[in-house]
């Protein structure tokens, strides 16, 4: 691609005309709009009447695609299957998924995955004692009282402080 992109000096300015961009890229005026057709993301939305404008990354978008086409051969559905994995976020298998979120997550994953089972089992009232004691809190000796709800189910009130 340093082929096509490297001779290019797009100039810079935020939007081009059409007739700009044929001439940066050298191609004829119906190919680009050609492309408009097969590549939707190119170029700012045009209204009635007004002139067709492209931004600076839509020229560049222009260049790749020419790239795609001409140098390395691909159709037209083959360049936009490259484009878009190019722009395709990371897939999840991946090892740097596994160094953002560190090693030990599928142990902290589990963990989450029993305490909120042990919470559901307690909603539901499945639960093995009728115990229910909060952990103790770092902010103070806040405590909880069981009260019961209007069906009968257990709810937890955090204590009022004095």
């Amino acid at each position: 691609m340093p082929e096509t992109l490297a001779h290019v000096e797009i100039p810079k300015r935020a939007l081009f005309k059409a007739a700009e961009v044929c001439d940066l890229v050298k191609v004829q005026p119906y190919v680009l709009r050609s492309w408009e057709a097969e590549f939707p993301q190119l170029g700012v939305a045009k209204s009635a009447g007004a002139p067709r404008v492209y931004r600076r990354v839509d020229v560049e978008q222009v260049l790749r695609i020419k790239h795609l086409l001409l140098v390395e051969g691909l159709t037209l559905a083959g360049a936009r299957r490259k484009l878009e994995e190019v722009s395709a976020p990371v897939a999840p298998d991946e090892p740097a998924i596994d160094e953002l979120i560190g090693r030990n997550a599928r142990e902290r994953l589990t963990a989450v995955k029993q305490g909120l089972r042990s919470i559901l089992d307690l909603l539901s009232g499945n639960g093995a004692g009728d115990e229910f004691h909060l952990a103790p809190s770092h902010r103070g000796k806040a405590s909880a009282k069981k009260t019961a709800g209007k069906n009968g189910s257990a709810r937890h009130t955090p204590a009022r402080r004095k």
